[in-house]
């Protein structure tokens, strides 16, 4: 770089100088020659320019990809930093977080099947009691009051203790146990009894599910539902004339299948069919062929029973259920259902029943709701019983035979009720209840109480402290036309519920 300094400088001189260059113009040669040093030097300039630029590229391209290597391994360390200096403590305090939020179980016992665990049993205590009084004197309170677990009588009753056991029997079984005492209202003697005992499978294909033993018959919402699960606190009217005071239930089998179903205007539709058949003898068969000391506290229309044995597949009792639910949006579900029943009855051989009915229950509940609350609940039955009543002839007595003709007695009826849970923990509501029919009782429909005319009104208010109790006050305004005197009835009945252990989550 010196040697080209100079040589730019001497050049520099030659050509500012004219003095010089005419003292020397018999050295052009020599001037020439310089000019093409001066040439060369400018071109290895040139060269040494471009591959200094060249060298200065590439440094920057390494700088750059250097940057970048530092960068990512830099952003690698950073994200594996936190987890390296996590301390003991909060590595404990994540595990603790991460047990809490567990289910805690309330199983007795309970073993593992591959990846599952199965509940073996689970124990509740539901109790219901309640205190009250009525315009009605206590004998008559009875018909009016006529499923066995209402509140039947002025002071105080006792009208369900009722001890659950549930669990898995193993992978392929579910099995359920349902005991209830109760204390008669008024005879004051303590009864127990086995209401429901039976098995359901968890593992058949195509949708199906068998349950096997002693249980309620699914018909309707009411029918197959335990007093406790009652939004009111006494059983229907329809459904105490149909099906007697403790509903009908009893030994047999129930398949159900759950359909494949399309969905509906873009909203999932669930379907599902039931086929049962169960012994139509029993004191909770009241429409069927029931028993002898049934008949004797309540005859249908008056008729004598006549006993009858099971000989052949006609003589039990077939249920048919068609039960259809939308989610139609987030906060409102609906169920309607459609049920049939047939069997004989206690009039005779030739003696039958039919029963068929249909319900519905919507639900509203928004997506923000606080433990349920608020909710809006309407549920409707309306039901028939079409029983065939066989002729009946008594010739014990020569002088005195008594003799009725064969006949169709209709009876039919409704309930529709209406529950707002407008605040949280508090609901009130109102249900409207009618039963009539047609066909004649021996002395008289309107003067049975179990098949006259009746209307009946009850609101409704209930608090539910905590979701192991709950109070109701009731007030029921009766219509009935066996009623002598007055046709109408006033009561008023405050319950209170307790419940202990395990137990399905409140529908509300």
């Amino acid at each position: 770089m010196r040697r080209i300094s100079s040589a730019l400088i001497s050049v520099f001189l030659l050509v500012s100088n004219p003095s010089v260059t005419s003292s020397h113009a018999g050295e052009s040669a020599e001037v020439k020659a310089l000019k093409k040093q001066v040439q060369q030097l400018q071109r290895t300039v040139e060269q040494l320019q471009r591959t200094m630029q060249t060298i200065q590229t590439d440094v920057t391209t390494r700088d750059e990809k250097l940057e970048q290597h530092v960068e990512a391994v830099r952003k690698e360390q950073n994200e594996a930093l936190p987890a390296r200096l996590e301390s003991p403590l909060d590595q404990a305090l994540k595990e603790s977080e991460i047990e809490e939020r567990q289910p805690v179980s309330t199983d007795l016992l309970s073993r593992r099947f591959g990846g599952a665990n199965l509940r073996l049993l689970d124990l509740s205590l539901n109790g219901l009691f309640a205190g009250g009084s009525s315009t009605e004197r206590e004998a008559t309170l009875q018909t009016l009051q006529g499923g066995g677990h209402d509140p039947r009588k002025r002071g105080f009753t006792v009208q369900n203790v009722e001890l659950s056991l549930m669990g898995a029997v193993d992978p392929y079984f579910t099995g359920e146990a349902h005991l209830v005492y109760f204390i008669d209202s008024l005879e004051g003697e303590s009864v127990f009894e086995l209401e429901e005992a039976f098995l359901t499978t968890t593992s058949l294909p195509y949708g199906l599910q068998l349950e096997a033993g002693q249980f309620f018959t699914e018909f309707g919402q009411i029918n197959p539902r335990h007093p406790h699960q009652w939004e009111w606190q006494d059983q229907p009217i329809i459904n105490t004339r149909l099906f007697g005071p403790d509903g009908m239930r009893g030994p047999g089998f129930r398949l159900g299948w759950l359909l494949p179903t399309p969905r509906v205007f873009e909203t999932p539709w669930f379907s599902e069919l039931h086929f049962g058949m169960q012994n139509a003898n029993g004191e909770t068969m009241a429409s069927f062929l029931a028993s002898e000391e049934f008949y004797e506290e309540r005859s249908l229309a008056g008729r004598p029973f006549v006993e009858r044995e099971v000989r052949k597949l006609k003589d039990l009792a077939y249920l048919t259920r068609w039960n259809n639910s939308w989610n139609v949006t987030d906060a409102l579900t609906g169920v309607v259902g459609f049920s049939g029943l047939y069997g004989p009855n206690a009039t005779g051989p030739n003696g039958d029943t039919w029963i068929y009915g249909a319900d519905m229950k919507w639900r509203w509940r928004p997506a923000n709701n606080f433990r349920g609350w608020p909710f809006f609940l309407w549920q409707t039955e309306l039901m028939q019983r079409d029983f065939r009543a066989d002729r009946f002839v008594d010739a014990s007595n020569p002088e005195e035979t008594v003799t009725l003709p064969g006949r169709t007695l209709h009876d039919w009826g409704l309930y529709s009720q209406l529950l707002y849970g407008f605040q949280y923990g508090w609901a009130a509501g109102l249900r409207y209840e009618y039963a009539g029919g047609s066909g004649e009782s021996i002395d008289g429909r309107k003067n049975d109480p179990f098949r006259s005319d009746r209307h009946r009104v009850s609101p409704l208010l209930a608090w539910h402290p905590t979701e192991f109790s709950r109070i109701r006050l009731q007030y029921n305004f009766d219509y009935a036309k066996h009623l002598t005197g007055g046709k109408d009835a006033h009561s008023v009945w405050l319950g209170f519920e307790i419940m202990y252990g395990a137990h399905a989550a409140h529908t509300y």
